[in-house]
């Protein structure tokens, strides 16, 4: 192949902040253009300057009006491309595959993929009362909303992430055959071998191992979030976190004087998505969009997972993970990360994977000739992405969508009813915590005798129901129990 059409990633840069004082920190833009300036001289080379190309990984933290052109602006230059990314915790990956396929057609010479976030400083700002010395926010930025999703679920309060990956934790150690203590001490085990990775990492935001006893033990510390996420078993966005990647081929990277053993090929991957409305999904123990893009990982190093040295699979809550592990064949007890986790390094919302993505050069420089697995997930479970990374320098870039794929494997959703009354089982369940650390209610999927789906609440009054959805020793998946109407316009549960 042409060393010009071959995409390689030459220099990652990382940054934390973490000021005493929070009017002295720096705002996500300038997170970005330090991480930038970093990538370039961990690159030895004058790059930033042929920029050609960056992409903006989507920043929740501090609205801004343009994001990406100021940024170019700070940094005095001028790309043709510049993108700012929707939300998702899959677009560093997706970015990063992009910016190959651009270099791999010849219409790119260097690009930049940047994200940051300080919400860390903003919260610190907000309960002191100071306002930050920062660029303007856009005064037309919108809130989000998802509206995406089934009107049922959103009047149950289900609508947001911690509350919707117990649905598909409880559903997969049922499908396991696990119990739900089984399922905890794996989760928590799991959890603690991420953060002895943090440990290591001097760009983690929590720098400590924490054993698998105190990750899985409820505490005042460590309350409990959604059944059974305790607070150590979710991601942490309270971070001030900025990574960069630069991204350019083969034969620039030897023009600019880096040697070829500093220089990390693309190899390519994949991507699929799920339902937006996670309650037309056909299952809550598995998705199909996972599957496909994994397999389409494993079609670049011949179905053999093992050969995947280094691997990073993301970690907003356990399920994604084991899930993970467990479509690729991989033993328990296999590495799991190259920079931390989402609850140990820190989780800068959609920006995650691209310090993940830094992390995998980092270990891929030091083992030479190996692969990495790069798998990134954004929405409920919704969006899939894998990049494989490392190994030879051939050009032979892989790029698969696996959507076509990923829906003809998808089973027709159950109908989705409301207002019923009578006998329903448990489809898969959650329990949300009140700040106090007891529970506020329960919420429950339920199949109906005609096969129907609902959803249904549990009233924190009624301890019983609540008692069986998170007993220990058996699974609530299956359950029996009555649907009726609830005083509060919402359909109630109970065993």
């Amino acid at each position: 192949m042409n060393p010009d059409r071959i995409p390689v990633i030459v220099g990652i840069g990382e940054v934390k902040d973490r000021p005493a004082d929070p009017a002295q920190g720096m705002e996500p833009m300038a997170l970005m253009a330090e991480a930038i300036r970093r990538a370039e001289a961990d690159a030895g080379a004058s790059l930033v300057g042929r920029i050609d190309a960056i992409d903006v990984v989507n920043s929740v933290s501090w609205p801004y009006a343009d994001l990406p052109g100021s940024l170019c602006a700070a940094l005095g230059i001028a790309p043709v491309r510049r993108n700012y990314g929707p939300v998702g915790g899959e677009t560093p990956v997706r970015f990063l595959h992009e910016a190959a396929e651009r270099i791999a057609r010849g219409e790119s010479v260097v690009a930049a993929v940047c994200g940051a976030e300080a919400q860390h400083t903003v919260s610190a700002a907000q309960k002191r009362g100071i306002e930050l010395p920062w660029t303007p926010k856009d005064p037309n930025a919108q809130p989000r909303n998802r509206n995406y999703l089934a009107e049922l679920v959103r009047r149950h309060g289900i609508d947001m992430p911690i509350r919707v990956y117990p649905l598909y934790e409880n559903a997969t150690q049922a499908a396991w055959g696990q119990t739900p203590a089984e399922g905890l001490a794996e989760s928590a085990q799991l959890w603690s071998t991420y953060s002895s990775v943090a440990a290591e990492n001097p760009d983690s935001w929590l720098q400590r191992r924490f054993p698998p006893e105190e990750i899985a033990t409820a505490s005042a510390s460590n309350r409990m979030i959604a059944w059974p996420y305790p607070k150590l078993m979710t991601a942490n966005p309270l971070v001030n976190q900025g990574a960069a990647v630069l991204v350019t081929s083969l034969a620039t990277a030897r023009a600019a004087g880096i040697p070829d053993h500093r220089v990390i090929p693309i190899q390519g991957g994949a991507a699929a998505g799920e339902p937006l409305d996670y309650m037309q999904r056909d299952q809550f123990n598995g998705a199909h969009a996972m599957d496909v893009v994994l397999e389409a990982a494993l079609d670049i190093v011949g179905g053999d997972a093992s050969r995947f040295a280094h691997r990073e699979f993301y970690s907003c809550f356990p399920c994604v993970p084991k899930m993970a592990r467990r479509k690729l064949g991989l033993p328990e007890g296999t590495l799991p990360t190259v920079a931390g986790g989402l609850t140990f390094h820190g989780a800068p919302l959609n920006n995650y994977m691209l310090h993940a993505a830094c992390g995998m050069v980092r270990a891929l420089r030091s083992d030479a000739g190996a692969l990495g697995l790069l798998y990134g997930q954004g929405g409920f479970v919704t969006k899939h992405r894998s990049l494989v990374l490392g190994g030879e320098a051939t050009g032979a870039l892989v790029s698969r969508d696996r959507q076509a794929e990923a829906d003809a494997r998808r089973g027709p959703a159950p109908l989705l009813v409301d207002d019923r009354t009578g006998e329903a089982t448990v489809e898969t369940h959650t329990v949300v915590f009140r700040t106090d650390g007891t529970p506020d209610f329960g919420a429950v999927i339920l199949r109906l005798p005609d096969g129907a789906r609902t959803m249904a609440r549990v009233p924190r009054e009624d301890t019983g129901t609540l008692e069986a959805l998170m007993a220990t020793s058996r699974s609530a998946v299956g359950l029996r129990g009555r649907l009726s109407a609830g005083q509060d316009g919402l359909q109630h549960w109970t065993i």
